[in-house]
């Protein structure tokens, strides 16, 4: 079963428990109606395959009529979808829709803001692990949507030895020889990143290598475009640590391959939306 269906299935139990307990008592069960989600701020939407999803995890008699796709821009008063069927239904899945498409959507518009800043350079943005327990596979796609890059999905999909990997196994030569042997008695092929804190690290792995990718950690845009140049072709170039939306244009015009922030899944203002009937 697709992952997402079963998380969607978590979220609407622990919104609906054992009932809806207003909109059964209120709301006869064979009464219809047509609601309408409508924007409530400038944005990029997203979300609304998984919108689906839920009304149709809820009542499959529910009927959505698209208006907007992911991914489109939307202003404060669009419509992005109508939704019609037994009113309790839609009632019971509007939080949890709201709740994945606010959030998602407010994703998307951050990343957005970042790719935008990108543009005309080599650069390309990625997410991080830094994300909602149990919703990573929601912003992660919403990152997409707003036309960044996921960096890997968790720890079990690609390598990435960090700093405190290195200084546990004795330094950076130890901790990629490890891993090396590690994954060949394992038979694995998995894309190895390292972590480095300044040019000495740098220049250790150079004269190491066996690595696909390079982060470099908290360099200054003036370090960061000495180190990309003396690396050169060599390997995957990866900017991290202390980059904002005000600054992240002149890392970029260092010439590295990728951007990663945490920010754009972990310091982010939900979309503003809401569902109205129509």
């Amino acid at each position: 079963m697709d992952n997402r269906i079963l998380l969607i299935e978590q979220a609407i139990a622990e919104d609906l428990g054992d009932g809806d307990h207003t909109s059964l008592a209120t709301i006869p069960e064979h009464v219809t109606g047509k609601m309408k989600l409508l924007v409530k701020e400038d944005g990029i939407i997203a979300g609304v395959d998984i919108a689906e999803m839920v009304f149709q995890k809820i009542d499959p008699g529910l009927k959505m009529e698209i208006l907007l796709s992911d991914g489109a821009e939307v202003k404060r008063g669009d419509l992005v979808f109508f939704v019609s069927g037994r009113c309790r239904s839609m009632l019971m899945a509007e939080r949890t829709m709201l709740n994945f498409m606010q959030r998602m959507s407010g994703i998307a518009t951050s990343t957005n803001k970042y790719v935008k800043m990108l543009e005309g350079t080599h650069a390309l943005l990625l997410d991080t692990r830094k994300t909602t327990p149990n919703m990573r596979i929601f912003e992660k796609m919403a990152v997409v949507i707003g036309g960044g890059v996921n960096h890997r999905m968790g720890l079990y999909d690609m390598v990435m030895i960090k700093d405190n990997h290195v200084d546990f196994a004795g330094g950076i030569k130890q901790a990629i020889l490890a891993e090396h042997n590690y994954l060949d008695r394992l038979g694995k092929k998995l894309k190895i990143e390292i972590e480095v804190r300044n040019f000495d690290e740098l220049n250790e792995v150079l004269i190491t290598g066996g690595v696909d990718r390079i982060m470099l950690d908290n360099f200054t845009p003036h370090d960061l475009k000495k180190a990309v140049d003396i690396i050169g072709n060599r390997f995957e170039t990866e900017a991290s640590g202390g980059i904002k939306l005000d600054n992240i244009r002149e890392y970029a015009l260092t010439g590295v391959d990728y951007i990663s922030v945490g920010a754009t899944t972990h310091h982010i203002k939900s979309l503003d939306l809401s569902l109205k009937a129509v």
